[in-house]
């Protein structure tokens, strides 16, 4: 080795000693808010499969971004339905249980402390009588 092109040390392995460049992480590479990294790390430790590609934790994270983005929105609206600037439980339920494809999604899923959907069977309603006058 000549002695212009020493290797300086606590480059981490790199050659040359310059200033190292700024990593951009997965999720602000394909422009997510969810983190790519953490979901490839849970694919990898929960072991559905010998490998793991790596589109699928993108892939993964793109869906669970959309679902949470869906959720959210329709929770806020009922949120803001009952004029509270706050989403509870209750509004996640009201959500979920008046969204058709979400609804069929979380069928058997219960919201703690959501309660239930306000529903009266007609049968119970008190008779119309009308007056013949």
């Amino acid at each position: 080795m000549d002695a212009n092109t020493k290797v300086k040390k606590g480059a981490g392995g790199r050659k040359g000693g310059g200033p190292r460049k700024k990593s951009v992480t997965r999720s602000v590479r394909a422009g997510l808010q969810f983190p790519v990294g953490r979901i490839g790390r849970f694919l990898k430790k929960g072991r559905y499969a010998q490998r793991v590609g790596t589109g699928a934790p993108v892939y993964l994270a793109a869906v669970l971004e959309y679902l949470a983005a869906e959720v959210l929105e329709l929770a806020g609206n009922a949120a803001r339905d009952n004029k509270k600037n706050r989403i509870s439980p209750r509004h996640l339920l009201l959500a979920v249980r008046n969204d058709d494809e979400l609804g069929k999604l979380l069928a058997g899923v219960t919201i703690a402390h959501g309660g239930v959907l306000p529903n009266i069977n007609p049968v119970l309603l008190p008779k119309r009588t009308e007056n013949a006058s």
